[in-house]
């Protein structure tokens, strides 16, 4: 999926390029984010929301993770499209260690079809990304088989909370819709930066539980640190019919206006 893939641990003060790279598996926090042509959205958010990740499962000091984010915005292309992940692995394997695992970008996508994974939520927290990486990226192939690009997680009362590695937005005619916080979802940048656009083009927007049935005919997008918003085009065995993107294009318009150079 990742071209030219590289992987560098960070010891005393920098970024050293590793042959042997940790596997996932051992994976605590993980942060990514597009890079493009050196410009980002919602870098410095990112880096915030991994920082405060690494110190709630570590011991990482402040002035190490702080020293880590710097190496990483200095060691950023400033050409091409890439896809950095920033990583914190357990101390099974490496302890308190920090990674920056520096990816090309797979191509990017403006639509995709949803699945409604049958299964309880499988993963075990819901609130940090990384424990689970692995077990979301199962949980596409498991979509892929059905004919779809992303896995729905339903809470235990059936409920939306979000894809398996995205968040779910949907529109009721110019309401802007989302879970809300008494349904367990991971915090969205991407969430976070859509829904102030909402706000600042002066669109209502509501928090609600919905089932997949209470989708049927409605705008529906998906969003992510890669993609940005990918808007619904079908939803394997909804049954009925998404609605067609109405508000797309002057979203996707006004966040590739708030881009920035990320050095």
């Amino acid at each position: 999926m990742y071209e030219n893939e590289q992987v560098f641990r960070f010891e005393n003060g920098s970024l050293s390029l590793v042959n042997d790279p940790t596997g996932e598996a051992s994976l605590a926090v993980a942060d990514s984010w597009l890079v493009d042509e050196g410009r980002s959205l919602g870098a410095n958010a990112h880096f915030a929301r991994f920082s405060q990740w690494v110190r709630e499962c570590s011991t990482v000091s402040d002035a190490e993770i702080a020293d880590f984010i710097s190496a990483v915005r200095d060691k950023m292309p400033v050409a091409g499209k890439w896809f950095p992940r920033l990583e914190l692995h357990s101390e099974t394997v490496a302890p308190n260690q920090l990674f920056l695992r520096l990816r090309e970008s797979p191509e990017l996508q403006k639509t995709i079809t949803l699945w409604t994974y049958p299964e309880p939520d499988p993963r075990t927290n819901s609130m940090i990304k990384g424990p689970d990486l692995s077990l979301c990226e199962q949980m596409r192939r498991k979509a892929a088989i059905h004919g779809a690009d992303e896995a729905v997680i339903l809470n235990r009362a059936g409920f939306v909370a979000e894809g398996a590695l995205s968040s779910l937005v949907w529109w009721r005619d110019d309401v802007l819709c989302a879970p809300g916080d008494d349904i367990a979802w991971l915090p969205s940048i991407t969430r976070d930066l859509v829904l102030a656009t909402a706000n600042q083009m002066g669109k209502k927007i509501r928090f609600e539980s919905a089932r997949p049935a209470d989708l049927v005919g409605l705008e529906i997008w998906a969003l992510s640190s890669l993609h940005g918003i990918r808007v619904v085009t079908d939803w394997v065995d909804l049954g009925g019919p998404v609605g067609k993107p109405q508000n797309y294009e002057a979203f996707q318009k006004r966040l590739r206006l708030m881009q920035e150079t990320i050095r």
